[in-house]
């Protein structure tokens, strides 16, 4: 059992560590109530689970996890892990779940505690001179964790939108811009479209410059798919100036028996902003995923995004179904 500072009193509680492949089936069951409650549509098995937890960054199951259990039955967990925002500030993120049945008991409050008091343990043995903070995610339905978080010192620190175009139908055609060319795209040129997601996304909330390593993720990624981007080059310069990275997920639409594209990746270099190049692109994304078998398109902007970008995504079609904050505090570091 864990040691949990202000652990609610309550017949059969127990707070414990992960325990490894026993409790694979137990997460999936916990994720996808709490998930079922908060409105967030989630289908996930034991194995999807294993899988998950085979290939995790900055985190040790077995030493930054706490599950709650009532009677021998998982009701609740949270996971703690890091990440760097920036060469001098890393952040420290955690998530729990809580089985709509348990909440408002007081188990969320235990387990933010101890991961907070864990994090800070990993916090201590990073180097001190950087900037150290604590982040949840939460939706516009978790008001519960919402309202928990605020009392507990975090404040909102960046909105985002999960938009939906519900239908491909009267997709627009706006006309490139004078100058420019859509052109099918090559492995050769995959270095120079990379690029060009790099210097378009320098002004985005959270950019930190790109590794070689990214850039093989990025080209291993499932949501790699070339034949559905949509790239204008400067004919003059011969330069990539805008783009919009589309992909489909086959396997998530099995799931929710729906057919939805991703118009994501979405990026105009700066001499060529407010000029139509955005909807240009953005319509031949649409097109690209109704002549994939798709019926509906999603992406997620910034809401604080300079570029305007929800306005410009609105008049493409695309409605606001979803609210997710980012809420941060200070990470305090005793001793």
């Amino acid at each position: 059992m864990l040691d949990v500072k202000n652990a609610p009193i309550s017949s059969g509680l127990s707070l414990r560590p992960f325990m490894g492949e026993s409790d694979y089936a137990q997460i999936a069951a916990v994720l996808m109530a709490s998930e079922a409650a908060d409105q967030n549509k989630r289908e996930v098995s034991a194995e999807f689970i294993a899988s998950a937890y085979q290939h995790m960054n900055n985190c040790d199951p077995a030493q930054d996890m706490i599950m709650a259990e009532v009677a021998g039955v998982m009701v609740g967990y949270s996971r703690g892990w890091w990440l760097d925002e920036s060469a001098m500030q890393r952040v420290y993120s955690h998530n729990g779940f809580l089985d709509p049945e348990w909440r408002r008991k007081g188990i969320g409050k235990a387990m933010l505690l101890w991961m907070e008091k864990r994090l800070a343990e990993i916090a201590a043995t990073h180097p001190a001179d950087l900037i150290k903070t604590l982040q949840v995610n939460t939706t516009q339905f978790q008001k519960g964790t919402a309202i928990m978080l605020e009392r507990s010192g975090y404040q909102p620190a960046r909105t985002f939108y999960e938009m939906l175009r519900p239908t491909l139908d009267d997709i627009p055609e706006i006309p490139l811009p004078n100058g420019l060319e859509i052109r099918p795209v090559l492995p050769d040129h995959y270095r120079a479209i990379w690029k060009a997601v790099d210097e378009t996304s320098q002004d985005e909330w959270g950019y930190k410059t790109p590794t070689d390593e990214d850039y093989q993720e990025w080209l291993a990624s499932p949501r790699f798919q070339p034949s559905l981007w949509q790239v204008a080059w400067d004919i003059t310069t011969n330069q990539v100036v805008g783009h919009v990275l589309t992909f489909i997920d086959q396997d998530e639409n099995e799931q929710f028996k729906r057919k939805r594209g991703y118009t994501e990746g979405i990026g105009v270099d700066r001499s060529w902003r407010r000029c139509g190049l955005g909807r240009a692109l953005i319509g031949r994304s649409l097109q690209a995923q109704k002549t994939a078998g798709m019926t509906e398109s999603a992406l997620v902007a910034d809401s604080d995004n300079s570029s305007r970008a929800t306005h410009l995504y609105e008049s493409c079609g695309f409605q606001v179904v979803k609210r997710d904050t980012i809420y941060r505090k200070p990470m305090v570091l005793h001793g």
